[in-house]
């Protein structure tokens, strides 16, 4: 695990499952699923989110997000085989060293695990809201 990482602000909800690897990781409780980034985490809140479905990476070898706010980017690199979903939520909240910020529309594409995907579908069902 990086040493990087924030330590959670709080948890709303019950914790469900968390899984952090070198550089990225995510916490998913009744309420929220976070993604962890050295040195920043995103909050997602469930009744946020208004879709998550397949992502095809294969003809990607990274890719480079833009954060409007600071101006800076962020690569990220995709690995061929496993899967990645795009996550579309109305807003999220930023936790960085500097703070917390709120953020308007956001589109993530991240790897998931086939065991997390199913501890984020179980949440979301109780919400209405279907994994594709």
């Amino acid at each position: 695990m990086n040493s990087d990482f924030i330590q959670i602000k709080s948890l709303e909800g019950d914790l469900k499952m968390s899984h952090k690897k070198k550089d990225y990781g995510l916490t998913v409780t009744t309420k929220e699923l976070i993604l962890h980034k050295p040195h920043v985490n995103y909050y997602f809140k469930l009744d946020d989110i208004i879709s998550i479905i397949p992502y095809d990476n294969s003809r990607f070898k990274a890719i480079t997000f833009v954060n409007s706010r600071s101006k800076g980017q962020e690569s990220t690199h995709l690995s061929p085989g496993s899967e990645h979903f795009r996550i579309y939520v109305q807003k999220a909240t930023v936790h960085n060293r500097s703070g917390l910020f709120e953020l308007g529309p956001t589109d993530v594409i991240i790897p998931i695990y086939p065991s997390m995907l199913k501890a984020i579908s179980d949440c979301l069902a109780r919400s209405g809201l279907t994994i594709l």
